[in-house]
């Protein structure tokens, strides 16, 4: 593995035990569960840890981590608020002893870190599911226009989308105001009360929907070095995500997907 890949295990490592001292229930979601089904670790060429949970143990890890994480460890975990530089809809848990510099459109400084989502309930048939998931998914696509950098190699509709985006002033269209939106619409619907779940953060729009059944029980599995846990029907869960998940992507697409500016695991980015 590569020295950001062993911190990254780290971190996870230590999520899980505090995952499981506090009864949370978490899935490795993403690329992250796909790594640990097909590769039991990481993705060769990943460089993320992605986690979900159910909006109920979310907001308990946010409670919880904001006692007994923040401030007494060295690491650190922060949600979404008021600062302009943090355009994320979901949790993030660093490595304060390291520093990390995204490419967005404002160059958010940071330490390395796991992401963490919540997953809420989006319906009870997939029609209704994907209706809601549309109306909420359109305010993503605005937020992700507003935050996002202009970037060589993509299509010149995109950065011209991000660029009008950019035009419209903060007072006509506020960051935070419709980060909150976007949160207090995903949350309408309990997880456990739907037979359609979904993480409406994820980068995979409509294929984020997935029957709750699927996630079920936590189940371990082995990544890497340590345990973690994974939805209970992984192979359901990734067919529906990936399709053909077993099948390696061609050579030309086994490239890192996140664009960093800057990476230390040496200097705390507070310094």
């Amino acid at each position: 593995m590569t020295e950001v890949q062993n911190r990254l295990v780290e971190m996870l490592g230590r999520y899980h035990e505090f995952c499981v001292s506090h009864g949370l229930r978490y899935y490795c979601i993403e690329g992250t569960a796909l790594g640990a089904a097909r590769h039991k670790g990481f993705i060769p060429w990943d460089d993320d840890i992605d986690v979900g949970m159910p909006r109920t143990d979310y907001e308990k890890f946010k409670e919880f981590s904001a006692k007994e994480i923040n401030g007494k460890s060295k690491y650190f975990v922060e949600f979404p608020s008021d600062k302009r530089d943090f355009g994320y809809t979901y949790g993030k848990f660093y490595d304060t002893g390291t520093t990390l510099i995204e490419n967005s459109r404002f160059k958010t400084k940071r330490g390395v870190y796991l992401d963490i989502f919540p997953l809420d309930g989006i319906g009870n048939s997939k029609k209704e599911a994907v209706k809601n998931f549309k109306k909420i998914d359109k305010w993503n696509n605005l937020l992700n226009t507003r935050i996002c950098a202009i970037r060589n190699g993509r299509k010149w509709y995109k950065n011209l989308s991000v660029i009008l985006s950019r035009a419209i002033p903060n007072f006509i269209i506020n960051q935070q105001k419709l980060m909150k939106k976007i949160d207090d619409m995903s949350k309408e619907r309990g997880f456990d009360e739907c037979e359609y779940v979904a993480n409406i953060s994820g980068g995979w729009h409509e294929k984020e929907i997935q029957k709750r059944e699927a996630f079920g029980k936590p189940t371990l599995c082995r990544f890497e070095n340590v345990e973690i846990y994974i939805p209970e029907k992984v192979d359901e869960y990734l067919t529906e995500l990936y399709g053909d998940w077993r099948k390696l992507p061609p050579p030309e697409k086994q490239v890192t997907h996140h664009d960093y500016l800057f990476c230390d695991l040496n200097t705390p980015y507070a310094k």
